[in-house]
């Protein structure tokens, strides 16, 4: 007599279960938890986990095998093959603060869940010298098909001819234009933008009031700052500002306010004494040797300054949206206005993108991905779990801040009102070895081992290039 006991399990069960054997597995390989050369779970494992027998579960297994996907080894066990046919296997270089500034590691799995048969594999790109440097090396072995930079990283790839090895992207409309620009050349968008900042003033709101001090705003000049810090400041306790001043996302930020840009005279020589370049360069040193206001404190990095300032020991610092990333799950009693200025309310902007390999052995898949991260999905995504500011226009406004349970400044939608203000490092009209070569006459200035007129001397032999539309792009207006 034929058993119909409801607790028996149908012939139509065990073939939804031995097909949800199969489809999970096969997922599994697309999306790279079990790589190329990876051993499957033992087929006990697999009867026990999936609740068939062991004819069923080799049946599955040959169905798989069928597909190309795993070969089976006598008394070893079920291996992933080397080339999964109609996958694509790619690499994503990055910096180390990336899952803070984008949630990187949401994003990925979001992404394979849409392209399971793409798998993305991540490499940290780490360097005492260049990162660019390492990152074009990687592209050139093919170690990376995938790389996250900012907009300085990029002005190095044009200075050093290397452009061309970027994969030219269509632009996307949907994007801020500014972000957009920070990444082309003569027309061609070589990275995609994925989030954007301008250097803005984070202040302690508890301290203000505690001092009796107005909140600041975008009126503030650095004399008010310098002025209503030294009202902030109780020695020995907390001091009133601080930064991170060889920061190249902090410093540049003054020379952009002088409104002026390194331009050589007729005789290839740069005249810096009388400009107000050099007034911008003298407000830096005046605030840092300032023991009224700013910590005779060797930071090594910003991650420093972050740290003073949720132990409050610092009542203002110049940060950008990336960074205030740090905050986002603390109760600091926080805000943020725009950053004091000297001539003109400029702020200098940071824009970090994804740029693919014109070498990737598997470009479609590579630009997939790129795309991906710049797509409305990834860029809520980026909203909904990051204080970082989506390159996607629609997004970045989209109202409703304060929702979704992070320590977000109430005046976080202040980027919106000083785009006018935004300006790229490469405005400054210096290429990336002028850069670096005044950064380092800054650092003997600022620290007394060289005085005003051999600041000016020494910068007068600064590289330039003979022609200055090799600059990378054109200048930035704005937020328009």
């Amino acid at each position: 007599m034929k058993d119909t006991s409801p607790d028996k399990p149908s012939r139509k069960t065990f073939d939804t279960r031995l097909q949800r054997m199969i489809d999970r597995i096969r997922s599994d390989i697309w999306s790279g938890v079990y790589g190329p050369g990876d051993f499957l779970p033992a087929e006990k494992s697999l009867t026990e986990q999936f609740e068939l027998s062991n004819k069923s579960v080799r049946k599955g297994l040959e169905s798989l095998v069928a597909e190309g996907l795993i070969v089976k080894i006598d008394r070893v066990g079920s291996r992933v093959t080397d080339h999964v046919p109609g996958g694509a296997t790619i690499t994503l270089g990055y910096t180390h603060s990336i899952e803070r500034d984008i949630a990187l590691s949401a994003l990925l799995d979001d992404f394979q869940s849409l392209h399971p048969y793409v798998r993305v594999k991540t490499l940290e790109i780490k360097s005492v010298s260049s990162y660019i440097a390492t990152a074009t090396e990687y592209m050139d072995n093919g170690l990376v098909d995938v790389f996250t930079l900012n907009n300085q990283d990029f002005q190095n790839i044009v200075d050093s001819g290397e452009r061309l090895r970027l994969d030219r992207l269509p632009p996307d409309p949907g994007l801020y234009r500014f972000a957009q620009a920070a990444f082309e050349c003569e027309g061609e968008l070589h990275a995609r933008p994925l989030v954007f900042s301008p250097i803005i003033l984070a202040y302690n709101r508890a301290h203000f009031r505690e001092s009796g001090v107005p909140e600041p705003d975008g009126s503030w000049t650095w004399e008010d700052a310098v002025r209503h810090a030294a009202q902030l400041t109780k020695p020995g306790i907390r001091h009133g500002l601080y930064f991170y001043l060889l920061s190249d996302n902090r410093w540049p930020a003054f020379l952009l306010q002088s409104g002026e840009r390194f331009r050589p005279e007729p005789d290839g020589r740069l005249r810096l004494a009388g400009s107000r370049l050099l007034d911008s360069v003298r407000l830096c040193r005046s605030l840092i040797a300032n023991r009224d206001i700013f910590p005779n404190y060797l930071s090594e990095n910003s991650d420093d300054v972050n740290e003073l300032f949720m132990q409050g020991k610092v009542s203002m610092i110049m940060t950008n949206y990336m960074t205030i990333n740090d905050f986002k799950n603390t109760d600091l009693d926080y805000d943020i206005s725009p950053l004091p200025y000297l001539y003109e309310p400029r702020s200098l902007m940071n824009v970090i993108g994804a740029a693919v390999s014109a070498k990737s052995r598997h470009p479609e898949a590579a630009r997939q991905l790129a795309d991906y991260f710049a797509s409305p999905r990834a860029q809520k995504l980026i909203r909904e779990r990051t204080l970082s500011l989506p390159a996607h226009k629609e997004t970045a406004e989209l109202p409703g801040y304060g929702e979704d349970g992070m320590n977000r400044p109430s005046r976080y939608s202040l980027f919106r009102e000083i785009m006018a203000s935004y300006r790229l490092h490469r405005e400054l009209g210096l290429t990336t070895s002028s850069f670096s070569a005044f950064r380092q006459l800054l650092k003997k200035y600022c620290s007394g081992l060289i005085d005003e007129e051999e600041l000016c001397r020494q910068a007068s032999a600064l590289p330039f290039p003979s022609d200055p539309s090799a600059l990378s792009g054109s200048p930035s207006t704005g937020g328009r």
